[in-house]
């Protein structure tokens, strides 16, 4: 028996299962399988499957008359293109949209409509570097971030805080990184083209930077090698941020660093590993400490709960340094627990602090001392949770970290009752994989 014999419910079960490629082909053999290739439900399936719509829409969002034609128009539109690629590159910027309109849609507001090919083509004959193919695809779908203007935002407070990759703030130090767009990025290669930057490749561009005055931190693409790059803006050194060894840019399995980078943040977002935190005068931002094990120490003494991590600080570490110097961001969150005894105090003051630092599981260093910290150090049972922050710099990059707080009932000024001590449990203060 025959396609042409098999009953339509068959048929079409047949066709879903051959792939868009085939009932094409399949179409042309005769009048009635031409009709069962062109049912809707048919190619509403492969809209599905392919390209996780459910509705008929062309690439840019207008709609389409019928799911079919919105197949063909999305084949058609990235033909120059593999369409695996094609498909893992929107399901990338799909699972970051996803969690930005559930979590953050104030940065999902920024991200800007994909570019032509005609912009990308402008943008390579501008700079002359010939950009890796799925960074193509990547500004084809979303053209980076437009953050608000100072004067149409109030200035770093909102659009400094926005980035969709996020960062950290300790101390005076704030880091926020968002993705440029390719007005951007011509801007910054030509920059960087009229400078002296005898350190930087030609066929390097800067795709991300942080938008927080207080920093600089940028993001490089190399277009000969598909790596990404992060420097030390005192002596220009480039750290790859993704590891070498899935770059690829040539053959059928190509994976640039920049497509790798995204996905790898977007699984972070997704799986809770960081999340968006509100920082002073109540402003939203994606924070790059990490809040769940193993890259978060979770611990409970006398009630109070410790979270610990810790980011690494690419723009202020020197590996090249003699010794080297790799410097790193703390996060210390503190909250009282429903145990906690909450009955005779409203506040209880941080007065000292010890940390104890391992590599390769030997003591390298046993600090005692009085707490530093911007703002006021108190733990107040009002509070969902007390951050405290700090900068480590060692002369390698793997350690650990444990320690304790000493808290007094009260304040430091006005004491209420004995001091007691609260632990830290062990983190990691390590050079990553991913560097963001």
């Amino acid at each position: 028996m025959g396609l042409e014999d098999a009953e339509d419910l068959v048929l079409h079960i047949i066709l879903s299962k051959v792939g868009p490629e085939n009932t094409a082909r399949v179409a042309c053999v005769s009048k009635r399988l031409h009709v069962s290739a062109s049912e809707e439900s048919l190619w509403s399936i492969f809209c599905s499957l392919d390209l996780d719509i459910s509705t008929p829409l062309h690439p840019h969002g207008d709609s389409a008359p019928s799911f079919k034609t919105a197949y063909y128009s999305w084949r058609e539109s990235f033909i120059m293109y593999p369409w695996s690629l094609v498909k893992r590159v929107k399901r990338c910027w799909d699972n970051l949209k996803q969690w930005l309109s559930l979590n953050f849609p104030e940065a999902e507001a920024t991200l800007r409509k994909g570019v032509t090919e005609d912009d990308l083509e402008e943008l390579e004959t501008t700079v002359n570097v010939q950009l890796p193919l799925t960074t193509r695809l990547l500004y084809r779908f979303v053209d980076g971030q437009e953050l608000p203007s100072s004067s149409s935002s109030g200035g770093a407070a909102d659009g400094g805080s926005l980035g969709l990759i996020g960062g950290y703030s300790v101390y005076w130090h704030k880091v926020n990184v968002y993705l440029l767009p390719i007005k951007e990025v011509i801007r910054e290669k030509i920059n960087i083209m009229a400078g002296d930057h005898n350190t930087i490749s030609k066929n390097i561009v800067v795709v991300a930077v942080s938008a927080a005055p207080s920093s600089e931190k940028m993001f490089f693409l190399d277009c000969t090698n598909g790596q990404l790059y992060t420097d030390n803006k005192s002596s220009h050194q480039m750290l790859p941020c993704v590891p070498e060894s899935l770059v690829c840019i040539n053959g059928d399995q190509q994976q640039d660093a920049m497509l790798l980078w995204l996905e790898e943040h977007g699984r972070r977002l997704q799986t809770g590993a960081i999340k968006v935190l509100r920082e002073q005068d109540n402003v939203k931002s994606i924070s790059l400490f990490p809040e769940i094990p193993p890259l978060c120490s979770v611990s409970v003494t006398n009630g109070v709960q410790v979270r610990a991590s810790s980011v690494f600080m690419p723009e202020v570490s020197n590996h090249l340094d003699k010794p080297p110097v790799y410097s790193y961001a703390c996060s210390i969150r503190m909250s009282l627990m429903h145990t906690f005894n909450r009955r005779h105090h409203s506040s209880w003051q941080v007065c000292s602090r010890h940390w104890v630092v391992r590599a390769d599981g030997a003591v390298i260093g046993d600090v005692d001392g009085e707490v530093v910290i911007v703002k006021n150090p108190l733990l107040q049972a009002k509070e969902e949770e007390f951050f405290y922050s700090c900068i480590f710099q060692f002369p390698t990059s793997n350690l650990s970290v444990e320690g304790s707080f000493t808290f007094v009932p009260g304040s430091l000024k006005d004491p209420k009752g004995s001091q007691f001590e609260v632990n830290v449990a062990e983190f990691p203060v390590k050079l990553p994989d991913y560097i963001f």
